[in-house]
């Protein structure tokens, strides 16, 4: 069975030692290191399955590390930061995080978040390779298999969990998710920002359809109930 690799990128060698005590008792391989350039090399040498980046990290912070992920790497990343706000929360989803921990931090707390976050994207792939490989409405062409969207015949780039969004409605046209609903499946987690954080993504995701361009609103808001896919 192949083992998993957890990267932990964190300037803070106590902190990374701490992640690191606990995933090996989860039978987890780690690989640490303690700025943003060590961060994309490790990932460009390894086969890395979920990443912990804190945020404030030297030469390149985790936003960026992040950034240059997701042009190639669709695995779990886990922000870790002092940042506790709301606000703090949804922008770092929004770059392209999975989940968001603050410290201080529960380290079992960690564990369970990594946990639930390998268990969410195996199944996810799963389900993927079940599916069809494409799906087809309203201009929009949506690649399973390569996680790619064109929009008559245009690619539009999308972040990870932009995708996921877009995929899910797009399976189930005319079906109304709640925000709830959508945070639950696509994040697979739920807590009180979960709302807004769903809001935020999409709104991001019409402008990327040009929804202010194009007369065929592709997903429709029903108000006081959710989202639903109009292709």
């Amino acid at each position: 069975m192949k083992s998993i690799t957890i990267l932990i990128a964190d300037d803070e060698a106590v902190i990374a030692d701490l992640i690191e005590l606990h995933l090996e008792k989860e039978g987890y391989r780690c690989i640490k290191v303690y700025d943003g350039q060590e961060a994309i090399s490790a990932v460009q040498t390894h086969s890395i399955d979920l990443a912990i980046l804190d945020i404030m990290m030297p030469k390149l912070d985790g936003y960026e590390v992040t950034r240059q992920i997701r042009e190639q790497h669709h695995f779990p990343i886990i922000f870790l930061s002092a940042k506790a706000t709301d606000l703090d929360k949804i922008a770092g989803l929004i770059r392209g995080a999975d989940d968001y921990v603050t410290k201080p931090f529960n380290p079992m707390e960690l564990v369970a978040r990594v946990n639930a976050q390998l268990r969410r994207s195996t199944q996810f792939n799963q389900s993927t390779q079940a599916n069809k490989l494409a799906l087809e409405a309203g201009g929009l062409l949506i690649h399973l298999e390569e996680r790619t969207v064109f929009l008559y015949g245009k690619p539009i780039e999308l972040t990870p969990k932009e995708f996921d969004i877009l995929y899910l409605l797009a399976s189930y046209p005319k079906k109304v998710f709640s925000a709830e609903n959508i945070f639950q499946q696509v994040w697979g987690d739920a807590y009180y920002e979960g709302t807004n954080t769903v809001m935020v993504h999409i709104r991001t995701l019409r402008k990327k359809l040009g929804e202010d361009i194009h007369k065929n609103k592709l997903i429709k808001t029903v108000w006081g109930v959710g989202y639903t896919f109009n292709g």
